[in-house]
């Protein structure tokens, strides 16, 4: 089946396979379910073709997903670089946007550098 532009896993459970959708989690997938009143343990390969649509149109209209939404955050993000605040400054240097402590962790901002230190060891001198 797919939605916006997206094909969502038939084999899962129709909640947790709209959740594939950038933009849908768990809460906004449980909703689009009882809009439509389909059973949530519901397989999507089980749905018929008027659920399925049904669906596709609820999340059309609703629901901001997959290309809009990545357009949105990163021109959002964009307009905080340009505006040279607090936040873009973050941003730009690529460093926790969010008060987070910096010393010892953010990792998954700075990227995993821990491999390019040494043990400290020296090379021992070559023989000429």
């Amino acid at each position: 089946m797919r939605v916006s532009g997206m094909t969502i896993p038939g084999e899962k459970k129709v909640y947790v396979s709209l959740t594939y959708i950038y933009g849908i989690g768990l809460t906004s997938s449980k909703k689009i379910l009882v809009e439509a009143k389909i059973d949530e343990n519901t397989r999507v390969k089980n749905l018929t073709p008027d659920q399925e649509d049904l669906i596709r149109s609820i999340v059309e209209k609703k629901y901001r997903t997959e290309g809009e939404l990545r357009r949105e955050v990163s021109s959002n993000i964009k307009r905080l670089k340009d505006i040279k605040c607090y936040r873009g400054i973050r941003h730009i240097k690529h460093l926790p946007v969010r008060g987070q402590a910096t010393r010892s962790n953010s990792r998954t901002v700075r990227g995993n550098k821990r491999n390019t230190a040494t043990s400290g060891k020296k090379i021992s001198a070559q023989k000429t």
